[in-house]
């Protein structure tokens, strides 16, 4: 996948611009930039992962490809822990979940750092049984069952992509439960 591929992920979730977002899982950003091209150089992004060396990459990639941006907060840490970040208008979770096995409990955790209107961006392979690279992978009818089991609305499904790993990503938009 490329660029345009990470966007058009997203694309569908019509976001609005600005805001305070996050990205759980950040890595080395492909997620990152595709949020930033939607939600725009106004847009705060905490970029979390606990790889110091991908968040750098991510630096350097957010550099290049919007050089008069200084909107990305680079935060080296476990977003499965506390945090301390501001109210946060929506989440991407890219590909992150799935190295957790407790994955309701991540989720009422990372529910816990959004607006009541917030958004969870979800970008994950649609299956449910994994490997050594991708333990815990779960397709978008898991998903859907373990969204509201967290505190979330059902989710809608927003595009699929087809993978060479593992048979194709989907994204998905859910929010917090009232």
């Amino acid at each position: 996948m490329d660029h345009f591929d990470h966007v058009n992920l997203l694309r569908p979730a019509n976001l609005n611009t600005g805001g305070i977002w996050a990205d759980f899982g950040a890595g080395g950003g492909a997620f990152t930039l595709a949020l930033r091209e939607l939600i725009g150089p106004e847009a705060i992004i905490h970029a979390v992962d606990k790889d110091r060396s991908a968040l750098k990459e991510l630096d350097r990639a957010h550099r290049a490809r919007f050089p008069l941006n200084s909107n990305l907060l680079l935060l080296p840490a476990d977003f499965s822990r506390p945090l301390t970040l501001p109210p946060l208008d929506g989440i991407v979770m890219a590909n992150s979940l799935h190295y957790f096995k407790d994955r309701v409990k991540v989720l009422q955790h990372v529910r816990t750092f959004l607006k009541p209107d917030g958004q969870l961006l979800l970008v994950e392979y649609n299956v449910d049984s994994g490997n050594l690279w991708v333990p815990y992978p779960f397709s978008f009818d898991t998903f859907r069952t373990l969204a509201v089991q967290s505190g979330f609305t059902e989710p809608q499904l927003l595009a699929k992509h087809p993978s060479s790993f593992l048979k194709e990503f989907y994204s998905a938009v859910c929010t917090p439960q009232v």
